[in-house]
């Protein structure tokens, strides 16, 4: 397959994706039943996501030619397909498909091991493709154990990233650890804003590392007042519906017991608890928030947490930082590589023939 056909192939997957059939929705309602953190709903969001925002042929097309991927592949000395072990994680559906799609838009070969928290959907997706063009058998094996590859993207814990150093290190790699978003706000933000800012929040459940788990307040707003909760209070109210989801409801429960008995100050909508923390990651159904005193107190704060970041979510510049608007942490573009390094670049520069 050329390049062309490789992308033809990708933007007819992103109409499967954007209208999904139903043999795609029996796939969506059996992860569903074994996850219950997959809900359907979240599924058909991140299968919209993916649609909209890396399926399309023009997208697809300006991303293969800002690395002159064309160009590789009629030189005569271009080189031979690597195979590329991709360990998915598991903590929001789909969640390794980016990298996935670097591999074989670059024209490399992918082998997958799967998160068993999302096993039905992706290998479905292969199946389909396969139906569609027979010359991508072969393209992408999903496996229970990596071997016999020549690099490797793994997505993991901290734990398991020590693990994937040690297993991994001798190959070319990427590997990630725990990352989390947050979201600087200044205190003049409107209704609409706060609103938008709910979705980063709460879309799938909070359990994505570009969801925002922490929150940069002033201390004091430009006339001088304590910080006003109440406007953010009432915008995160808005999502009370993810209390019914019974998972999250236990975790919120939970949590809710534990800083009651410990007596510890916290502000409550119903669903989801704030409380002061300097952490970044906070549990399911909690948001931290710290506060900063100024612009260069917010920069010093930021910067010493910068290898922890994935995003930074905000209306405002944040210096240091790129930033992207509220609502929008969950809609990643092609060139939104996790952790900021680039993926595509790195599958390009792998060695030739050994």
């Amino acid at each position: 397959m050329n390049l062309q056909d490789r992308i033809a192939l990708m933007s007819r997957l992103g109409s499967l994706l954007s209208e999904p059939d139903e043999r795609l929705l029996a796939h969506v309602q059996r992860t569903a039943h074994h996850n219950p953190w997959f809900t359907e709903e979240n599924q058909r969001a991140a299968m919209k996501a993916l649609a909209e925002h890396m399926l399309q042929s023009e997208a697809l097309g300006d991303w293969a030619a800002s690395y002159d991927l064309a160009a590789e592949e009629t030189d005569e000395r271009k080189k031979k397909p690597q195979i590329i072990g991709l360990i998915f994680a598991g903590n929001i559906p789909l969640v390794g498909f980016h990298d996935w799609l670097a591999v074989f838009i670059s024209g490399h070969r992918a082998m997958v091991k799967l998160s068993e928290r999302d096993p039905w959907l992706f290998p479905h997706l292969l199946k389909r493709l396969e139906e569609w063009d027979e010359r991508f058998a072969g393209q992408t094996q999903v496996v229970e154990r990596l071997q016999g590859f020549d690099a490797v993207i793994a997505t993991g814990s901290n734990n398991s990233a020590r693990y994937f150093e040690q297993y991994f290190g001798k190959y070319p790699h990427i590997i990630r650890r725990n990352r989390n978003s947050v979201a600087v706000l200044t205190g003049g933000e409107s209704r609409e804003q706060l609103l938008e800012l709910g979705k980063d929040v709460f879309s799938y459940f909070g359990l994505g590392c570009r969801n925002v788990s922490k929150l940069y307040l002033p201390r004091q707003s430009s006339r001088g007042q304590d910080y006003d909760f109440e406007p953010l209070l009432e915008a995160l109210h808005e999502y009370k519906e993810v209390i019914l989801h019974h998972p999250y409801k236990n975790n919120f429960d939970y949590n809710y017991a534990l800083l009651m008995l410990n007596k510890e100050p916290f502000y409550a909508t119903g669903s989801v608890i704030l409380r002061e923390d300097e952490r970044l990651t906070s549990r399911i159904a909690t948001l931290h928030y710290e506060f900063y005193e100024s612009e260069e107190h917010l920069a010093k704060a930021l910067s010493a947490q910068r290898e922890n970041i994935q995003c930074v979510m905000s209306e405002v510049p944040v210096a240091g930082f790129s930033v992207l608007p509220f609502g929008k942490s969950q809609t990643p573009g092609l060139k939104n590589y996790p952790d900021g390094v680039d993926v595509m670049e790195f599958l390009r520069t792998l060695a030739a023939d050994k």
